[in-house]
Protein backbone atom coordinates (compact mmCIF):
# COMPACT_ATOMS: atom_id res chain seq x y z
CA UNK A 1 0.00 0.00 0.00
CA UNK A 2 2.93 2.63 1.25
CA UNK A 3 4.58 1.46 -2.09
CA UNK A 4 1.20 2.12 -4.41
CA UNK A 5 1.25 5.50 -2.57
CA UNK A 6 4.50 6.91 -2.46
CA UNK A 7 4.35 5.84 -6.64
CA UNK A 8 1.20 8.16 -6.67
CA UNK A 9 2.46 11.10 -5.24
CA UNK A 10 5.78 11.01 -7.75
CA UNK A 11 3.20 10.55 -10.59
CA UNK A 12 1.71 13.77 -9.19
CA UNK A 13 4.66 15.84 -8.61
CA UNK A 14 5.76 14.49 -11.99
CA UNK A 15 2.37 15.91 -13.94
CA UNK A 16 2.47 18.97 -11.73
CA UNK A 17 5.85 19.62 -12.79
CA UNK A 18 5.15 19.03 -16.39
CA UNK A 19 2.00 21.24 -16.51
CA UNK A 20 4.20 24.22 -14.64
CA UNK A 21 6.83 24.32 -17.16
CA UNK A 22 5.24 27.06 -19.40
CA UNK A 23 4.92 29.01 -16.34
CA UNK A 24 8.56 29.60 -15.32
CA UNK A 25 9.39 31.15 -12.20
CA UNK A 26 10.93 35.01 -12.79
CA UNK A 27 14.51 35.23 -13.28
CA UNK A 28 16.35 36.58 -10.05
CA UNK A 29 17.14 40.37 -10.01
CA UNK A 30 20.24 41.61 -11.14
CA UNK A 31 22.58 43.78 -8.31
CA UNK A 32 21.78 47.79 -7.90
CA UNK A 33 23.91 49.54 -10.82
CA UNK A 34 22.06 52.40 -11.08
CA UNK A 35 21.17 54.88 -8.03
CA UNK A 36 17.66 55.73 -8.36
CA UNK A 37 15.05 58.46 -6.57
CA UNK A 38 11.58 57.73 -6.38
CA UNK A 39 9.71 60.82 -6.68
CA UNK A 40 6.27 61.87 -5.56
CA UNK A 41 4.55 59.15 -3.62
CA UNK A 42 3.08 58.96 -0.59
CA UNK A 43 5.60 57.05 1.72
CA UNK A 44 4.47 55.13 4.66
CA UNK A 45 7.52 54.80 6.51
CA UNK A 46 6.53 51.65 8.31
CA UNK A 47 7.55 53.70 11.57
CA UNK A 48 4.86 55.70 12.27
CA UNK A 49 5.41 58.28 9.76
CA UNK A 50 3.97 59.57 6.55
CA UNK A 51 5.55 61.64 4.21
CA UNK A 52 2.85 62.91 1.36
CA UNK A 53 5.31 63.97 -1.21
CA UNK A 54 8.31 61.65 -0.99
CA UNK A 55 11.81 61.76 -2.34
CA UNK A 56 13.25 58.52 -1.41
CA UNK A 57 17.05 57.47 -2.91
CA UNK A 58 18.20 54.03 -3.31
CA UNK A 59 21.72 53.41 -3.90
CA UNK A 60 24.37 50.28 -4.22
CA UNK A 61 21.07 48.29 -2.41
CA UNK A 62 20.85 50.59 0.04
CA UNK A 63 18.44 53.67 0.94
CA UNK A 64 20.25 56.80 1.08
CA UNK A 65 18.01 59.88 1.24
CA UNK A 66 14.26 60.00 2.52
CA UNK A 67 12.68 63.30 2.67
CA UNK A 68 9.92 65.48 1.35
CA UNK A 69 9.96 65.97 -2.29
CA UNK A 70 9.57 69.91 -1.89
CA UNK A 71 13.00 70.22 0.04
CA UNK A 72 14.95 72.62 -0.96
CA UNK A 73 18.00 70.64 0.27
CA UNK A 74 17.25 68.03 -2.23
CA UNK A 75 20.09 67.17 -5.30
CA UNK A 76 18.08 65.17 -8.05
CA UNK A 77 21.22 65.61 -10.22
CA UNK A 78 22.59 63.19 -7.93
CA UNK A 79 20.86 59.99 -9.21
CA UNK A 80 21.13 58.04 -12.73
CA UNK A 81 17.65 57.33 -12.82
CA UNK A 82 13.94 59.39 -11.59
CA UNK A 83 11.05 58.34 -11.43
CA UNK A 84 7.93 59.92 -10.91
CA UNK A 85 5.19 58.53 -9.18
CA UNK A 86 3.16 60.90 -8.17
CA UNK A 87 -0.35 59.58 -6.31
CA UNK A 88 1.18 56.28 -5.47
CA UNK A 89 2.14 54.70 -2.61
CA UNK A 90 5.11 53.80 -1.21
CA UNK A 91 6.21 50.99 1.55
CA UNK A 92 8.86 49.01 3.16
CA UNK A 93 8.50 45.58 2.06
CA UNK A 94 6.17 43.45 4.16
CA UNK A 95 7.56 40.68 6.02
CA UNK A 96 5.78 36.55 7.18
CA UNK A 97 7.61 35.30 10.24
CA UNK A 98 6.69 31.93 11.05
CA UNK A 99 5.92 31.00 7.41
CA UNK A 100 6.69 27.50 5.27
CA UNK A 101 7.35 29.52 2.63
CA UNK A 102 10.27 27.52 0.78
CA UNK A 103 10.00 24.85 2.91
CA UNK A 104 6.46 23.50 1.31
CA UNK A 105 5.35 23.48 -2.67
CA UNK A 106 2.25 20.52 -2.91
CA UNK A 107 1.01 20.21 0.77
CA UNK A 108 -0.98 16.32 -0.77
CA UNK A 109 2.57 15.86 -1.76
CA UNK A 110 4.61 14.16 1.45
CA UNK A 111 8.17 14.64 -0.70
CA UNK A 112 7.73 18.93 -1.37
CA UNK A 113 7.05 18.92 2.56
CA UNK A 114 10.45 20.23 4.22
CA UNK A 115 9.37 21.73 7.09
CA UNK A 116 8.72 18.56 9.69
CA UNK A 117 11.36 16.46 10.68
CA UNK A 118 11.27 13.17 12.93
CA UNK A 119 11.73 13.55 16.63
CA UNK A 120 10.38 15.22 19.14
CA UNK A 121 13.70 17.55 20.16
CA UNK A 122 14.92 18.38 17.28
CA UNK A 123 16.90 22.33 18.36
CA UNK A 124 19.68 20.91 15.72
CA UNK A 125 17.26 20.84 12.70
CA UNK A 126 17.89 23.95 10.54
CA UNK A 127 15.02 25.69 7.62
CA UNK A 128 18.32 26.78 5.90
CA UNK A 129 19.44 24.46 3.97
CA UNK A 130 15.87 23.46 3.00
CA UNK A 131 14.61 26.57 2.05
CA UNK A 132 14.06 26.67 -1.79
CA UNK A 133 14.49 29.99 -3.93
CA UNK A 134 12.66 27.86 -6.59
CA UNK A 135 8.84 28.12 -4.96
CA UNK A 136 6.55 29.44 -7.55
CA UNK A 137 4.55 30.22 -4.14
CA UNK A 138 7.24 32.77 -3.47
CA UNK A 139 6.45 34.53 -6.49
CA UNK A 140 2.59 34.88 -5.84
CA UNK A 141 3.08 36.30 -2.17
CA UNK A 142 5.53 38.95 -3.59
CA UNK A 143 3.01 40.37 -5.91
CA UNK A 144 1.00 41.50 -2.85
CA UNK A 145 4.24 43.25 -1.46
CA UNK A 146 5.88 40.64 0.80
CA UNK A 147 8.93 40.68 0.16
CA UNK A 148 10.72 39.00 3.10
CA UNK A 149 9.57 35.63 5.19
CA UNK A 150 11.02 33.77 8.33
CA UNK A 151 10.96 29.86 6.97
CA UNK A 152 10.40 28.44 10.06
CA UNK A 153 10.20 24.18 10.96
CA UNK A 154 7.41 22.74 12.25
CA UNK A 155 6.80 19.47 13.97
CA UNK A 156 7.61 17.67 17.17
CA UNK A 157 8.16 19.28 20.77
CA UNK A 158 11.37 21.23 19.56
CA UNK A 159 11.03 21.85 15.63
CA UNK A 160 14.72 23.64 15.35
CA UNK A 161 15.76 26.62 13.85
CA UNK A 162 14.51 29.07 11.43
CA UNK A 163 16.10 32.04 9.23
CA UNK A 164 15.04 34.73 7.81
CA UNK A 165 15.10 35.21 3.88
CA UNK A 166 14.66 37.76 1.28
CA UNK A 167 11.78 36.41 -1.28
CA UNK A 168 14.68 36.80 -4.00
CA UNK A 169 17.96 34.69 -5.08
CA UNK A 170 19.26 31.82 -6.55
CA UNK A 171 19.78 29.87 -3.73
CA UNK A 172 19.17 29.71 0.04
CA UNK A 173 23.12 31.61 0.26
CA UNK A 174 22.10 34.50 -1.66
CA UNK A 175 18.51 34.71 -0.08
CA UNK A 176 19.28 34.70 3.92
CA UNK A 177 18.99 37.77 5.48
CA UNK A 178 19.27 36.40 8.79
CA UNK A 179 20.74 33.18 9.62
CA UNK A 180 19.46 30.48 12.15
CA UNK A 181 17.37 33.23 14.58
CA UNK A 182 15.45 31.03 16.63
CA UNK A 183 14.24 27.99 17.82
CA UNK A 184 11.17 27.04 17.90
CA UNK A 185 9.24 25.31 20.34
CA UNK A 186 5.85 23.81 20.38
CA UNK A 187 4.35 24.07 24.15
CA UNK A 188 2.23 20.87 25.48
CA UNK A 189 -1.21 20.93 24.75
CA UNK A 190 -3.76 20.36 27.64
CA UNK A 191 -6.68 20.61 26.00
CA UNK A 192 -8.58 18.06 24.12
CA UNK A 193 -12.25 18.84 22.63
CA UNK A 194 -15.15 17.46 24.83
CA UNK A 195 -12.27 15.86 28.23
CA UNK A 196 -13.57 18.23 30.64
CA UNK A 197 -17.05 16.30 31.16
CA UNK A 198 -15.33 13.05 32.05
CA UNK A 199 -12.88 13.16 35.42
CA UNK A 200 -10.93 10.39 34.33
CA UNK A 201 -10.22 11.79 30.99
CA UNK A 202 -9.59 15.09 32.70
CA UNK A 203 -7.22 13.73 35.07
CA UNK A 204 -5.27 11.53 32.80
CA UNK A 205 -4.51 14.86 30.43
CA UNK A 206 -3.46 16.64 33.23
CA UNK A 207 -0.99 13.87 34.04
CA UNK A 208 0.38 13.81 30.54
CA UNK A 209 0.61 17.48 30.59
CA UNK A 210 2.61 17.69 33.74
CA UNK A 211 4.94 14.91 32.33
CA UNK A 212 5.81 16.00 28.70
CA UNK A 213 6.79 20.10 31.02
CA UNK A 214 8.77 17.65 33.10
CA UNK A 215 10.55 16.10 29.71
CA UNK A 216 10.89 19.82 28.96
CA UNK A 217 12.22 20.81 31.48
CA UNK A 218 15.05 18.13 32.19
CA UNK A 219 15.99 18.81 28.46
CA UNK A 220 16.61 22.48 28.95
CA UNK A 221 18.46 21.79 32.12
CA UNK A 222 20.95 19.42 30.66
CA UNK A 223 21.11 21.90 27.85
CA UNK A 224 22.11 24.26 30.23
CA UNK A 225 24.91 22.37 31.80
CA UNK A 226 26.24 21.20 28.61
CA UNK A 227 26.63 25.09 27.86
CA UNK A 228 28.76 25.69 30.91
CA UNK A 229 31.11 22.96 30.26
CA UNK A 230 34.07 24.82 27.74
CA UNK A 231 35.22 21.27 26.35
CA UNK A 232 33.48 18.13 25.44
CA UNK A 233 35.10 14.90 24.47
CA UNK A 234 31.84 14.24 22.57
CA UNK A 235 29.33 16.76 20.94
CA UNK A 236 25.90 16.67 21.32
CA UNK A 237 23.90 18.03 18.49
CA UNK A 238 20.86 18.97 20.26
CA UNK A 239 22.81 20.51 23.00
CA UNK A 240 25.40 22.52 20.70
CA UNK A 241 21.94 23.93 18.74
CA UNK A 242 20.48 25.75 22.10
CA UNK A 243 23.69 27.43 23.44
CA UNK A 244 22.82 30.46 21.13
CA UNK A 245 19.42 30.74 22.99
CA UNK A 246 20.85 30.53 26.48
CA UNK A 247 22.93 33.43 25.37
CA UNK A 248 20.72 35.34 24.12
CA UNK A 249 22.22 35.57 20.83
CA UNK A 250 18.70 33.80 19.29
CA UNK A 251 15.12 33.74 20.32
CA UNK A 252 13.00 31.05 21.90
CA UNK A 253 9.66 31.18 19.52
CA UNK A 254 7.05 29.72 22.49
CA UNK A 255 3.90 28.51 19.93
CA UNK A 256 1.37 28.42 22.51
CA UNK A 257 -2.48 29.66 22.74
CA UNK A 258 -4.40 29.10 25.35
CA UNK A 259 -4.22 30.74 28.73
CA UNK A 260 -2.71 28.07 31.01
CA UNK A 261 -0.22 26.83 28.59
CA UNK A 262 1.06 30.80 28.08
CA UNK A 263 1.22 31.28 31.90
CA UNK A 264 2.95 27.79 32.44
CA UNK A 265 5.41 28.53 29.56
CA UNK A 266 6.50 31.94 30.95
CA UNK A 267 7.54 30.77 34.56
CA UNK A 268 9.04 28.33 33.02
CA UNK A 269 11.71 29.87 31.35
CA UNK A 270 12.18 32.41 34.03
CA UNK A 271 14.34 29.80 35.38
CA UNK A 272 16.53 30.09 32.41
CA UNK A 273 16.09 33.88 31.35
CA UNK A 274 15.63 33.72 27.78
CA UNK A 275 14.86 35.87 25.29
CA UNK A 276 10.97 34.80 24.54
CA UNK A 277 8.54 35.15 21.33
CA UNK A 278 5.00 34.11 21.81
CA UNK A 279 3.53 32.55 18.72
CA UNK A 280 -0.15 32.03 18.49
CA UNK A 281 -1.46 33.43 21.28
CA UNK A 282 -5.27 32.82 21.13
CA UNK A 283 -5.91 33.69 24.65
CA UNK A 284 -2.80 36.24 24.97
CA UNK A 285 -5.36 39.09 25.61
CA UNK A 286 -6.31 36.98 29.68
CA UNK A 287 -2.61 37.12 30.04
CA UNK A 288 -1.40 40.62 28.62
CA UNK A 289 -0.34 41.81 32.03
CA UNK A 290 2.00 39.13 32.20
CA UNK A 291 2.86 39.18 28.76
CA UNK A 292 3.55 43.01 29.43
CA UNK A 293 5.21 42.74 32.49
CA UNK A 294 8.13 40.02 31.11
CA UNK A 295 8.44 42.35 28.12
CA UNK A 296 7.21 39.50 25.73
CA UNK A 297 6.09 40.46 22.34
CA UNK A 298 3.47 38.56 20.08
CA UNK A 299 3.33 36.89 17.10
CA UNK A 300 -0.01 36.67 16.43
CA UNK A 301 -2.18 33.82 14.38
CA UNK A 302 -3.70 34.14 11.56
CA UNK A 303 -6.51 37.17 12.01
CA UNK A 304 -8.94 35.54 9.12
CA UNK A 305 -9.82 32.52 11.81
CA UNK A 306 -12.90 31.71 13.67
CA UNK A 307 -12.48 32.29 17.21
CA UNK A 308 -10.95 28.65 19.35
CA UNK A 309 -13.39 28.63 22.01
CA UNK A 310 -17.55 28.67 21.80
CA UNK A 311 -18.05 30.95 23.97
CA UNK A 312 -15.33 33.42 22.37
CA UNK A 313 -17.07 36.98 20.73
CA UNK A 314 -17.21 35.93 16.79
CA UNK A 315 -15.21 38.99 16.30
CA UNK A 316 -12.28 38.30 18.77
CA UNK A 317 -9.38 36.85 16.41
CA UNK A 318 -9.99 40.49 14.49
CA UNK A 319 -9.59 42.62 17.92
CA UNK A 320 -6.90 40.99 18.95
CA UNK A 321 -4.23 42.60 17.73
CA UNK A 322 -6.15 46.08 18.80
CA UNK A 323 -6.46 44.78 22.62
CA UNK A 324 -2.69 43.71 22.59
CA UNK A 325 -1.11 46.80 20.96
CA UNK A 326 -3.27 48.95 23.38
CA UNK A 327 -2.15 47.21 26.03
CA UNK A 328 1.76 48.14 24.99
CA UNK A 329 2.57 44.53 23.55
CA UNK A 330 4.86 44.81 20.92
CA UNK A 331 2.25 42.99 17.95
CA UNK A 332 3.30 41.40 14.68
CA UNK A 333 1.01 39.14 12.00
CA UNK A 334 1.49 36.10 10.57
CA UNK A 335 -0.23 33.38 9.18
CA UNK A 336 -0.31 30.01 10.75
CA UNK A 337 -2.80 28.04 10.14
CA UNK A 338 -3.92 25.42 6.86
CA UNK A 339 -2.66 26.61 3.50
CA UNK A 340 -0.45 29.05 5.44
CA UNK A 341 2.30 29.26 2.27
CA UNK A 342 0.24 30.03 -0.03
CA UNK A 343 -1.99 31.84 1.96
CA UNK A 344 0.79 34.51 3.37
CA UNK A 345 -0.20 36.99 0.16
CA UNK A 346 -3.13 37.68 2.53
CA UNK A 347 -0.52 39.11 5.16
CA UNK A 348 -1.64 42.79 4.78
CA UNK A 349 -5.06 42.42 4.47
CA UNK A 350 -4.72 40.71 8.10
CA UNK A 351 -3.17 44.56 8.83
CA UNK A 352 -5.99 45.77 6.94
CA UNK A 353 -9.02 43.97 9.56
CA UNK A 354 -6.79 45.59 12.44
CA UNK A 355 -7.13 48.70 11.08
CA UNK A 356 -11.19 47.78 11.13
CA UNK A 357 -11.04 46.74 14.58
CA UNK A 358 -9.64 48.98 16.38
CA UNK A 359 -5.84 49.91 15.26
CA UNK A 360 -4.29 52.78 13.46
CA UNK A 361 -3.40 52.51 10.18
CA UNK A 362 0.54 53.15 10.32
CA UNK A 363 0.37 51.19 13.56
CA UNK A 364 -1.44 48.23 11.68
CA UNK A 365 1.60 48.76 9.03
CA UNK A 366 4.21 48.35 11.13
CA UNK A 367 2.55 45.47 12.81
CA UNK A 368 3.88 43.64 9.00
CA UNK A 369 6.63 45.68 9.17
CA UNK A 370 9.22 47.31 11.76
CA UNK A 371 7.20 45.16 14.43
CA UNK A 372 7.75 41.73 12.96
CA UNK A 373 11.26 43.30 11.70
CA UNK A 374 11.86 43.83 15.63
CA UNK A 375 10.78 40.65 16.89
CA UNK A 376 12.76 38.60 14.61
CA UNK A 377 16.32 41.09 15.13
CA UNK A 378 16.36 42.68 11.82
CA UNK A 379 15.24 45.95 12.23
CA UNK A 380 18.83 47.68 11.85
CA UNK A 381 18.58 45.94 8.00
CA UNK A 382 14.54 46.17 6.67
CA UNK A 383 11.34 47.20 8.26
CA UNK A 384 10.98 50.82 7.63
CA UNK A 385 12.17 53.12 5.04
CA UNK A 386 14.87 54.59 6.43
CA UNK A 387 18.86 55.77 5.40
CA UNK A 388 21.20 53.28 5.64
CA UNK A 389 18.87 50.00 5.64
CA UNK A 390 18.40 47.58 2.89
CA UNK A 391 16.67 49.21 0.11
CA UNK A 392 13.61 46.91 0.04
CA UNK A 393 10.16 48.10 -0.62
CA UNK A 394 7.28 48.84 -3.39
CA UNK A 395 5.10 51.28 -5.09
CA UNK A 396 1.70 50.21 -5.14
CA UNK A 397 -0.98 52.01 -7.24
CA UNK A 398 -3.09 52.08 -4.07
CA UNK A 399 -3.51 51.56 0.01
CA UNK A 400 -1.76 48.35 0.18
CA UNK A 401 -3.65 47.19 2.86
CA UNK A 402 -6.78 47.08 1.23
CA UNK A 403 -7.25 43.96 -1.38
CA UNK A 404 -8.99 46.67 -3.57
CA UNK A 405 -6.41 49.16 -4.40
CA UNK A 406 -2.94 46.49 -3.37
CA UNK A 407 -1.85 46.96 -7.27
CA UNK A 408 2.20 46.45 -6.97
CA UNK A 409 4.05 48.53 -9.98
CA UNK A 410 7.16 48.42 -8.96
CA UNK A 411 9.51 46.38 -6.31
CA UNK A 412 12.75 46.17 -4.93
CA UNK A 413 14.80 43.90 -2.63
CA UNK A 414 18.07 45.43 -1.69
CA UNK A 415 18.42 47.59 -4.59
CA UNK A 416 17.29 44.96 -7.29
CA UNK A 417 14.15 45.59 -9.27
CA UNK A 418 12.56 42.66 -9.13
CA UNK A 419 10.06 40.89 -11.31
CA UNK A 420 6.41 41.09 -10.07
CA UNK A 421 5.12 38.52 -12.74
CA UNK A 422 4.22 34.94 -11.27
CA UNK A 423 2.51 31.60 -12.43
CA UNK A 424 -0.98 33.03 -11.52
CA UNK A 425 -0.78 36.05 -13.28
CA UNK A 426 0.29 33.77 -16.43
CA UNK A 427 -2.56 31.32 -15.99
CA UNK A 428 -4.79 34.62 -16.31
CA UNK A 429 -3.21 36.14 -19.31
CA UNK A 430 -3.80 32.36 -20.96
CA UNK A 431 -6.77 31.79 -20.32
CA UNK A 432 -8.23 35.85 -20.97
CA UNK A 433 -6.45 35.14 -24.63
CA UNK A 434 -7.63 31.73 -24.90
CA UNK A 435 -11.36 33.51 -24.67
CA UNK A 436 -10.25 36.82 -26.62
CA UNK A 437 -9.50 34.24 -29.85
CA UNK A 438 -12.33 32.25 -29.52
CA UNK A 439 -14.84 36.18 -29.48
CA UNK A 440 -13.18 36.80 -32.88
Amino acid sequence: MNAILWKSNLLLLALLSTFLVNAQLPKPASEQKQSILLLGATAHLGNGEVIPRSAIGLRDGKIDLVMAAIDARMDSTKYDTIIHLEGKHLYPGFIAPNSRLGLVEIDAVRASRDFDDVGEMNPHVRSLIAYNTESRISSTVRSNGVLLAQAAPKGGRISGSSSVFNLEGWNWEDAALKVDDGIHLNWPNIYLKNSWEDEKKRAKIEENYRSEIKQLKDFFKQANAYRKVDFHLEKNIRFEAMKPVFEKKAKLYLHAERVQEITDAIYFFDEFDLDVVLVGGNEANLVSDLLKDRNIPVLLRRVHSLPMNEDDAVDLPYRLPSILHKKGILVGLQNSGSMEAMGTRNLPFYAGTAIAYGVEKEAALSMITLNTAKILGIDSLVGSIEVGKEATLFISEGDALDMRTNQLLLAFISGKKIDLDNPHKYLYRKYMKKYEEEKM
